[in-house]
């Protein structure tokens, strides 16, 4: 432009400093101050950087209020009065874009009210996550991250350093509200839970402090989370909340810092270090803003010191701790007299302390980012005009909506290097230095960065600490400090939640058998897969033992020996009779039913051992079938013996005639049609639904197995085969029970009688015992039944002819045997 550069009046200025709920002068906030006018007068100076206009500013104190920050939005945009602090504009102005506020809740108000008009709003505190709206808040842009971010890194810092168990503090406001409900959202399937959470009153009391501390003191959550503005975190150093705490020596907590106190120097004074000291916090990424030393510290009170800015004047009081422009002559003051030439050395106050300079580089950054909005505009070409009308805007005549339209296209590197833009929210990438209080020899605090969270990178990258520079807090000492509700599982067991409490206080309960947990804090217990069973501790999975009834079992061998040894006696007892066989007692007992009854019983004692060892299918399908068959003939020869005798017993009556129908040929007729009917009643068996080896899961005396048996295949069949046999044992017992008053000398019916009530006796036991016996013991339990009636079937029928035979000779004579 040609002729003298306009003057625009460009932003408005919004901070707090005076009016605040605690004694004292807010430095820092003087500072963001004084930083927006360096901003300023850096850009005016700039030869590149609009190079052709002039910047001013109007400044406002919010006095921490809403209602007072509205009040001053609107007079700086309607034109109406204002506390100017900058003198270039001359009359009162409207201005375009406003800078401030740094607290959440006043932008909140500010931006809803302003919004409708478009008029562009640029905060450099505000962090609400609320405020990420742009459909609530089109207007609204901001330098610092959203709160969305900074939350996202707490629960990463929580999670990764296995801090579950915590405790929350917030201040009553938008920022403290919704920066916990973020904190919480990001905290959801984390594994981190939340102890209590306790609220800073806006209005506070010494009952209300007293009582969070009590809360912190209680808790079994060694660490706080604190979502606070500087101004509320101030209010806990002096309302006596931090001074209690000291006061009952509340010296095991480690806190976590938002990003608004986290680097506040008021707060970090020598006397809170005993309990705040290992502190650790998100702050906002530092700069180095060249030649802002010189103009903060170059500041003078103008002569006439009663017409000095006022707010200066305190500044100066507080600093120096004299008294300018009083006449202490007239008014009484302990303080001294200024003399007005004082200097402001560098890091000797809050105002001068540029080591943390991360709330000032936001707010430098704001001026920058309008400036080169402003920028964009001059740069405009014809045709490239926002909106639909492509004509460029009016330098002289800014319009509030395309102000907004430039700051959301902005995209530049400021003087310290960085690069900056905003996105689709208004809202700036995500940059956090992670800060640690360490406590130097003199005994003061040391903000330290161990460590950064950039939510603009990928996700592995996002978040870094460095463990080793970390002082803890609490009083751990270099190691980390463990919050947690209850202790984790051990191996072997799993969390179960205790009822009414959050998932991390839990009980700890032993994994179930056939389930394992093989690392500390298992939520749940793994099954083992097939073929395997948890160890005694339910530490790790072990091949489960295969078990059957074998010949190296104690219990094997005794069955095999009694099942030979019965075999071997009943092969004696055929030897003898055989040896015997033209001796009258072996003629009167039928000799051939004698000896199909002895070798029939040698099948039944032979046919338990095909039960012992490992089962295959042919073994399977022939110990059934064998037992079956074996024991049909054995009580299809006694049956046929049985109605031998009654029936020979009634021939001898007068008249009758009926042994002509049981000669040794129907006999044996007979016996064989008894003993077919039970082999077809096998092979139907085999056929259809035949005995096959299988496993079964078992849990007996040394532990787990798998427990090898042979399954039926068909109930059906195996019911038929053992109700056959009971069918024929139940007739043989009615027989020999009605020939049971015989003559001893001339059969042994009392004898059959005997054997068949031990057999039926066997038998009837056996069924519950069968059912009721696990694993490889229902194998023995029929063992022992094949061989308990075999035993009692040669014992009852063949002992007693056996000791007249070898042992009493002399009553094995015709003339003995006819005596009566």
């Amino acid at each position: 432009m040609d002729g003298e550069a306009p003057v625009m009046c460009l932003c408005g200025w919004l901070w707090l400093l005076c009016c605040l709920p605690i004694p004292g002068f807010n430095q820092r906030a003087y500072r963001w101050l004084q930083t927006m006018i360096f901003a300023v007068e850096e850009i005016n100076r700039d030869p590149v950087l609009l190079p052709n206009l002039t910047l001013g500013f109007l400044a406002a104190d919010t006095c921490l209020a809403e209602g007072t920050t509205l009040g001053a939005a609107l007079a700086m945009v309607t034109g109406q009065e204002a506390s100017v602090v900058g003198t270039e504009c001359g009359a009162t102005p409207e201005v375009p874009v406003i800078i401030g506020d740094a607290r959440s809740s006043a932008s909140i108000v500010v931006a809803q009210t302003l919004g409708p008009f478009d008029l562009p709003m640029v905060s450099y505190f505000a962090s609400c996550a609320c405020l990420s709206d742009s459909w609530r808040y089109p207007s609204f842009f901001r330098t610092i991250p959203s709160d969305a971010f900074q939350a996202r890194g707490m629960a990463r810092l929580l999670h990764q350093l296995g801090w579950e168990w915590v405790g929350l503090v917030s201040g009553d406001d938008d920022y403290g509200k919704f920066g916990v409900q973020m904190l919480l959202q990001d905290l959801q399937g984390s594994g981190v839970c939340v102890a209590y959470a306790e609220v800073i009153p806006k209005v506070p009391s010494q009952r209300r402090m007293k009582h969070i501390v009590d809360t912190i003191r209680r808790s079994t959550a060694r660490v706080v989370v604190t979502f606070a503005i500087a101004q509320d975190a101030r209010v806990i150093s002096y309302w006596s909340l931090m001074e209690e705490v000291v006061r009952q020596n509340i010296t095991d907590r480690q806190w976590i810092a938002s990003e608004a106190w986290v680097t506040y120097s008021t707060l970090s004074s020598p006397k809170n270090l005993p309990s705040l000291a290992g502190t650790i916090g998100f702050a906002l990424k530092k700069a180095v803003i060249p030649s802002l030393v010189p103009f903060l510290t170059r500041l003078r009170p103008d002569g006439d010191y009663q017409k000095s800015d006022p707010f200066l004047r305190e500044l100066w009081e507080e600093i120096f701790g004299c008294s300018l422009g009083i006449d202490l002559s007239t008014t009484p003051s302990p303080r001294r007299q200024c003399t007005g030439s004082e200097i402001i050395g560098e890091g000797e106050s809050q105002y001068a302390d540029v080591s943390q300079l991360r709330a000032s580089y936001n707010v430098y950054k704001a001026v920058y980012a309008i400036a080169h909005a402003i920028q964009d505009m001059v740069a405009c070409r014809p045709g490239e005009g926002p909106f639909n009308s492509g004509r460029c805007p009016d330098i002289r005549k800014l319009q509030p909506s395309q102000i907004v339209h430039y700051l959301r296209r902005v995209n530049f590197s400021t003087p310290v290097g960085d690069l900056f833009h905003f996105d689709i929210n208004g809202d700036p990438p995500g940059s956090y230095d992670i800060i640690n209080w360490h406590v130097t020899p003199e005994g003061t605090a040391e903000f330290v960065q161990v460590g950064h969270f950039l939510s603009s990178v990928g996700v592995d990258d996002q978040f870094h600490i460095n463990m080793e520079k970390v002082v803890w807090g609490g009083g751990s000492g270099d190691e980390v400090p463990v919050s947690i509700c209850s202790a984790a599982c051990p191996p072997g067991s799993r969390h179960v939640v205790q009822k009414g409490r959050p998932v991390c206080c839990f009980d700890c309960l032993s994994c179930a058998e056939g389930e394992i947990s093989n690392t500390t804090g298992s939520v749940e217990c793994i099954r083992c897969p097939e073929r395997f069973w948890s160890n005694p501790d339910r530490t790790a999975c072990v091949p489960q033992l295969v078990d059957f009834l074998s010949y190296s079992d104690t219990m094997g061998v005794i069955l095999s020996v009694i099942s030979v040894s019965g075999a071997t006696l009943t092969a004696g007892a055929l030897a003898t009779f055989f040896y015997h066989r033209h001796t009258p007692l072996v003629k009167a007992n039928n000799s051939e039913l004698s000896f199909l009854l002895l070798l029939s019983l040698k099948l039944c004692f032979l046919c338990a051992l095909v039960f012992i060892g490992w089962p295959k299918p042919w073994t399977c399908m022939l110990r059934h079938t064998l037992f079956g068959i074996s024991f049909v003939f054995c009580i299809s020869c006694l049956l046929s013996r049985t109605v031998v005798v009654l029936v020979a017993f009634r021939a001898t009556l007068p008249g009758e005639n009926l042994m002509r129908y049981f000669s040794p040929a129907q006999q044996r007729m007979g016996i064989s049609i008894c003993t077919l009917i039970q082999v077809l009643i096998c092979v139907l068996w085999l056929t259809l639904a035949p005995p096959r080896p299988a496993e079964r899961g078992g849990r007996e005396g040394r532990g787990p197995r798998v427990v090898l048996e042979c399954e039926v295949g068909s109930v059906v069949g195996f019911s038929l085969v053992l109700g056959y046999i009971g069918l024929l044992a139940s007739l043989c017992l009615l027989l020999a029970f009605l020939a049971r008053k015989l003559p001893d000398n001339f059969n042994e019916a009392k004898f059959i009688t005997f054997s068949m009530l031990i057999f039926c006796a066997v038998w009837i036991s056996f069924v519950p015992a069968y059912v009721s016996s696990p694993g490889k013991y229902t194998v023995a339990v029929e063992i022992f039944a094949i061989l308990a009636s075999s035993f009692g079937l040669l014992f009852c029928l063949f002992a007693p002819k056996c000791f007249i035979i070898l042992l009493r000779p002399e009553r094995n004579t015709k003339k003995h045997m006819m005596d009566k």
